[in-house]
Order: structure tokens, then C-alpha cells, then sequence
């Protein structure tokens, strides 16, 4: 998929939930630009210009899937908001509390712990719908990468919902395992970037809102750039047979130090791709109830079962046994 683009299911998630709201939708599309039905990928600043149509039209930015509106004009109130914060996780925090007073519910808590940043989000009764919570997300993550200047690895998301309907692929939009019919929504990361500094100005916020709030779905997608094409060849492997970083650099026929570089403006380092798609292998296996773990560990390219549990409790606060236990009672 193109950069600029946006994936239908998108469009779709967006459509159900003006059928929900009794909204017309074709008016709008036409005004964005749009056809009446959307069949493929349509270009980013068009998907922008109809989620504004919509919000004019609703006068509210969260499509009324909130407990209460979120007025138009609140996202970039939002971003004026945590532009002369620090570091993201003063921004973090500012953004969540702006959020909780213009939308009630739902609204988010930062909850560090043993090296993991959650995002909980909360709401007063039942589920919301997958869209809400993908929408939220989206308005917290793609501003704080946005104000730092980077994408940040995202290690899995859980929804207190049931899953969307079948098409909609939430672990390729997140780039990391999603699970649903959890006790708690929450999007969890390394506590590390949180000392992350920010660095936009009122310049820069000028730039961004002119082409938000498409800009937040592409420009820090995990599938774009140079981490994307190494996490594609490593899809393509076994754990087992990933080649070094040397090697990869000659099968890529790029230079060593100008790749540690150019994935170092990513956000990206090799080391934490391989710890991303062995983070996803393994949580996938032991929910599916993965029985062998030393096997597993085998399976990922550990040297030995002690440095994969290591690893997944760091990755997960967990140990394995503990999440494929706590999987299995979730999904029963």
C-alpha cells in the first residue's frame, strides 16, 4: 500500500458507525471528495477531509461514540494543549485528562509497572465498540508520535470488546498482538520512551493540523519505511534462520552504519524488530495453548529456555505459563 493511503477497512469501520448514528453518509462522501462506495485504498487527505465533514456535521471529532461529544475544534485544543509539555509522558498525561473532560468516558489512566507504559482506558458501563477504542487510540498515539518525532513501538493492545467483524485486521494496523474479550482495554509500550523529550513548535502544530487528522494514520504506521521491508524478509524466516545484522546490510545491499542509521531515524533498531516479531510469536502461540515452552523457545531462536523467559517477562511482565493461563481463561 502506498504511503498516503488508508485501508478500506477503515472507511467501512467509519460507515457502520454513521448507520449507527443515523447519519447520512452520502453527502458526505461527496463532499470529501468520495465515491458512494469505497472498494479499495483511498488517499489520505481525502479520508482527512471526510472525517472533518463528519465531525461538522455531528459537531463532534469522536462520531459520537463517547458519552458525550467531542465539540469540533477539540482535536486541535488537544494538541495546543500538550505542545509546551517536556517529554511525552507529561504530554501523555495532559492528553488523557484533556480527553477524560471533553469526552467523560471513555477516558484513559497511565499505569507504569515493571518497565511497561499502559494506557487503560475505562468507561462508566458495557463495552464500547472496537471502533471507539481504535478511534481513541488514535487520536493518544498518533499526536504524542507526532510530538516527538517518531513512531513508538507499540507491544500489544487489548480491547474489552468482542472483535470486529471479519476483514477488519486490527494486529496489522497496530503492528502488534491484539487480543479481545479482555478484562480491560489498554495499549501497553516500554515505560523508556516516556522520558522521551518533545519536539514540535507552534510552526510545526501549524503544518500538522492542516492535513490531521489523516497524517496520524500513515506517517507512523508500523509498515512504512525501512523496519518494515527488514520485519517483511524476517516474516518470511524462521527465528532460526534470521541472518545477522552484518548480513542482512549485504542482502540488502546497504551499508551496515548507514542502516543502524537510517533505522535509528525510525525509531527502529534491528535488535528491537527481532523483539517485536518474537514478542508477537510467542503471545500467539501461548494463547493458542503452546504446551512445549522450551520447544517454543527453540522455535524462536533462544539459545536456551531461561533467556526466553527472560525475555517474555520483560516483554509482558509475565511469565509464559502465567499468560498462556490467563489467555485460556479469557478466551473460555
Amino acid at each position: 500500500m502506498e504511503r498516503r493511503m488508508i485501508a478500506p477497512c477503515f472507511m467501512d469501520d467509519t460507515l457502520e458507525c454513521l448507520r449507527r448514528q443515523g447519519v447520512e453518509a452520502a453527502p458526505l462522501l461527496a463532499e470529501a471528495g468520495l465515491p458512494p462506495v469505497i472498494n479499495g485504498p483511498i488517499p489520505a487527505e481525502r479520508y482527512g477531509a471526510f472525517w472533518h465533514a463528519v465531525a461538522r456535521t455531528m459537531d463532534d471529532e469522536f462520531f459520537g461514540e463517547g458519552a458525550r461529544p467531542m465539540r469540533a475544534g477539540s482535536f486541535a485544543l488537544l494538541c495546543q494543549a500538550i505542545l509546551s509539555t517536556a517529554t511525552l509522558e507529561h504530554a501523555l498525561r495532559r492528553a488523557l485528562r484533556f480527553l477524560r473532560i471533553v469526552l467523560d468516558d471513555p477516558h484513559g489512566t497511565l499505569v507504569v509497572e515493571e518497565g511497561l507504559a499502559q494506557i487503560v482506558l475505562k468507561d462508566a458501563g458495557g463495552p464500547r465498540s472496537a471502533f471507539a477504542y481504535r478511534t481513541y487510540w488514535i487520536i493518544v498515539h498518533g499526536v504524542n508520535c507526532w510530538l516527538i518525532g517518531r513512531r513508538l513501538p507499540i507491544r500489544w493492545v487489548d480491547f474489552r470488546c468482542s472483535a470486529p467483524p471479519a476483514g477488519t485486521d486490527y494486529r496489522l494496523f497496530f503492528g502488534a498482538p491484539v487480543r479481545f474479550d479482555q478484562p480491560q482495554t489498554r495499549l501497553v509500550f516500554d515505560a523508556e520512551f516516556l522520558n522521551l523529550p518533545t519536539i514540535r513548535d507552534e510552526r510545526a502544530l501549524k503544518e500538522f493540523l492542516r492535513h490531521a487528522p489523516g497524517n496520524i494514520l500513515v506517517r507512523y504506521r508500523h509498515d512504512m519505511g525501512l523496519s518494515a521491508a527488514i520485519r517483511k524478509r524476517l516474516g518470511g524466516l524462521a527465528p532460526q534462520a534470521w541472518p545477522g545484522f552484518e548480513e542482512l546490510a549485504g542482502r540488502m545491499r546497504i551499508p551496515a552504519p548507514s542502516l543502524r542509521r537510517r533505522l535509528k531515524l525510525e525509531g527502529q533498531s534491528y535488535r528491537e524488530i527481532k523483539d517485536d516479531l518474537r514478542r508477537a510469536l510467542a503471545m500467539e502461540a501461548l494463547a493458542e495453548g503452546h504446551a512445549n515452552v522450551t520447544q517454543l523457545a527453540a522455535d524462536l531462536g533462544f539459545s536456551e529456555p531461561s533467556a526466553f523467559y527472560r525475555a517474555f517477562r520483560k516483554w509482558t511482565g509475565k511469565s509464559p505459563a502465567v499468560f498462556r493461563r490467563s489467555a485460556g481463561a479469557t478466551e473460555a
